[in-house]
């Protein structure tokens, strides 16, 4: 049996991802030691905080070396196990990385029961919608009728946000890279207002659709845009600041917000966080999530993308404006 894996071969620093930034390789699948499983790669996820792993300037996380497997979540399905916790044909989630055969530790996997949901445990039940449940609950902390104004909006997290946000009783403008994607907005996911920052001009939309400005501003992408929503934010206004994607552009990627000063002005609060944060009450929030999507609450859409070979085009998709939705590849049915 033959594991295809890409590994790290180049650090993207203020530039964008490379194919050459990735070595594909084919290695012997070794035999299973005790407590640990081999699994066979179905689905893996991509995420904005990947180019960071990859840049190594994030030190929430363990370095990504150059040669390393590169990291992500994925679901797959148990092949052979020396571990009491799994049998063969079990569909499991883990950090099963850019591979197609990887071997994991027990304590790294967990079972899914509902196979039906199974890839959600990579978008609205993974990572990602613990991201948006706790960077809407426990920062933004919305009140019933304030004024969201969402970043990057029609991406995992931000599509999420969005929705649990309107479960809040928020009025909520979402901000995306096209008029498709605003449509998107609109249609599946039940925003009151989108605005393409490709072809309209963001001050004008916010001062259209925010009129009395914006009491919550979550944002995903940083840079120029966050910048023009920082000068549209109303007294007492909570900022999340949740991710960079901006930093994928070479021009983007040392750029501050010169309209900082308004947060003095309007007595603002800006904070950032991360999902491990909170993982604490993961169990309470995944039982929400599970609920809100049982009741059609929360619309989980999901970009899949097909093929092995296709990893690193597929991460791209992120910082190209390309996703709707979570970002997926199918590796194997």
């Amino acid at each position: 049996m033959i594991n295809k894996q890409f590994t790290l071969a180049g650090r993207p620093v203020g530039r964008a991802i490379k194919d050459s930034d990735f070595d594909y390789k084919e290695l012997d699948v070794r035999g299973i030691e005790e407590s640990e499983v081999l699994l066979e790669n179905l689905v893996i996820e991509f995420q904005p905080a990947q180019k960071g792993w990859m840049e190594q300037i994030s030190n929430y996380v363990a370095p990504l070396e150059i040669g390393d497997v590169m990291r992500c979540g994925g679901i797959a399905r148990v092949l052979d196990s020396k571990s009491d916790k799994f049998k063969k044909g079990d569909i499991v989630s883990g950090q099963t990385c850019w591979q197609t055969h990887p071997i994991l530790k027990e304590d790294e996997l967990e079972k899914i029961e509902d196979e039906s949901m199974a890839t959600k445990y990579l978008g609205a039940l993974g990572s990602t919608g613990l991201t948006a449940y706790f960077g809407v609950t426990k920062v933004s902390k919305p009140k019933p009728g304030d004024t969201v104004v969402i970043t990057g909006a029609a991406g995992g997290v931000g599509s999420v946000a969005g929705q649990i946000f309107k479960i809040a009783g928020c009025k909520v403008i979402g901000i995306a890279g096209s008029k498709e994607k605003c449509q998107m907005l609109l249609e599946e996911f039940g925003f009151d207002g989108a605005i393409d920052y490709k072809s309209e001009d963001i001050n004008e939309a916010l001062k259209e659709l925010c009129p009395e400005g914006v009491n919550v501003l979550y944002d995903n992408v940083g840079g120029r845009i966050l910048n023009d929503c920082l000068a549209h934010i109303a007294l007492n206004a909570r900022v999340t600041i949740c991710g960079i994607i901006s930093r994928h552009k070479t021009d983007n990627s040392n750029f501050g917000p010169e309209n900082y000063a308004n947060l003095i002005f309007k007595r603002a609060t800006m904070e950032g966080f991360i999902v491990i944060d909170f993982m604490s009450e993961a169990g309470i929030a995944r039982k929400k999530l599970k609920k809100w999507i049982s009741e059609g609450k929360i619309n989980c859409k999901e970009d899949m993308q097909e093929g092995f070979e296709n990893a690193p085009s597929t991460l791209r998709r992120l910082f190209e404006s390309k996703n709707k939705g979570k970002q997926l590849l199918r590796i194997a049915d």
